[in-house]
C-alpha cells in the first residue's frame, strides 16, 4: 500500500496518460499559462464485485493514505454498484469506485469473468502498483466482442483491467473558464468529441454538479489473438455548487454518472 495520496495519484496520471494522450492536449487547452489550475476533482476505478477483487479491495488503497466511504450509489440498468471516497485534505481527489454485479449477468459471461479472475494472483491485490496494474490475464478480442454485446463495462474491464478510467478537471478551479458550457464549447472547438449520451451537460445547478466528458480516445491492445484498437479512458469536467448551507457539494449524481459509464462505448 502507498503511504502517500501525492505518489499514488502521480502513479495513477502516468499510467492513464500511456492510453489517453488527449489529457495532455486538454490540459493545454484549458490551463492558464500562470498558475498551474488545471485541479483534478476525481477519479474512477472500475471492477468486479468477485471477493477476491471487489471495490473494497480497490478501497483499502485509498483508505490507507487517508481516506473515508463517503456514498453509495445503484445503477440498476448497468448492473452496477459504487462509492465514493473523500480525503480528509480536502483539495485531494475524491474517488468513485465501482463494481459490476456478476451475478445478475449471464452465466456466459459469469464464467468469461471467473476464469479472468482467477488469474489474479492474490498477492497483486495488496501491491502498491495493483490501482495502476492494468491486466493480469490473456484475453482475446472474439471474448472482448463477445462481453461487449452484453456489457460495455465488462468489456472494458477485461481489455484495460485496472487502471484509472478517467480523471476529472475540476471547472471550479479553473482561471480561463467559469461555465461548463464554455469549457464544452473550447473542447468541440479544438476538435474533441464529446459524450452526448443524456445531453452534453449532465446534472444541473439544481443536483449541484454539472458533468460533462470527452468520448474515450482509440487505443492499441494486445489480445491473444491480435492487435485492436478499442476505446480506452476519457476526460471529464465538473463543476460544483454550494449548497444551501454554503458548503460545496462533493458527491455525485447517480442520474449522471449513469450517462458519464458511457463513455467508453464504442462508436
Amino acid at each position: 500500500m502507498h503511504n502517500n495520496v501525492d505518489s499514488l495519484f502521480e502513479k495513477l496520471w502516468n499510467n492513464y496518460l500511456e492510453v489517453t494522450p488527449s489529457a495532455v492536449k486538454v490540459h493545454e487547452l484549458l490551463g492558464s499559462t500562470q498558475q498551474d489550475d488545471v485541479i483534478n476533482d476525481h477519479i474512477a476505478l472500475r471492477t468486479f464485485n468477485h471477493e477476491k477483487i471487489g471495490l473494497e479491495k480497490l478501497a483499502a488503497h485509498f483508505k490507507a493514505v487517508g481516506y473515508t466511504e463517503c456514498g453509495e450509489y445503484h445503477f440498476e440498468a448497468k448492473k452496477l454498484y459504487a462509492k465514493h471516497f473523500e480525503h480528509s485534505d480536502p483539495t485531494k481527489p475524491k474517488v468513485f469506485i465501482s463494481e459490476l454485479l456478476v451475478e445478475k449477468c449471464s452465466e456466459e459471461l459469469q464464467a468469461i469473468v471467473n476464469k479472468l479472475v482467477e488469474q489474479i494472483d492474490e498477492n497483486a491485490v495488496t501491491a502498491d502498483n495493483f490501482l495502476y496494474s492494468g491486466t493480469h490475464w490473456q484475453v482475446s478480442h472474439e471474448t472482448y466482442k463477445q462481453l461487449l454485446a452484453e456489457s460495455e463495462y465488462a468489456a472494458w474491464m477485461a481489455a484495460w483491467g485496472y487502471r484509472a478510467n478517467h480523471f476529472t478537471v475540476s471547472i471550479n478551479h479553473l482561471g480561463n473558464f467559469e461555465t461548463i458550457e464554455s469549457v464544452n464549447q473550447a473542447l468541440k472547438d479544438a476538435g474533441f468529441e464529446l459524450n452526448a449520451s443524456g445531453g452534453e451537460i449532465k446534472g444541473s445547478p439544481e443536483v449541484l454538479l454539472e458533468q460533462s466528458s470527452t468520448l474515450a480516445d482509440h487505443h492499441t491492445v494486445g489480445f491473444s489473438d491480435g492487435e485492436f484498437s478499442i476505446p480506452s479512458c476519457f476526460y471529464e469536467f465538473a463543476l460544483r455548487y454550494n449548497k444551501p448551507d454554503g458548503e460545496i457539494y462533493t458527491g455525485f449524481v447517480a442520474a449522471s454518472a449513469d450517462k458519464i459509464f458511457e463513455s467508453t462505448n464504442a462508436r
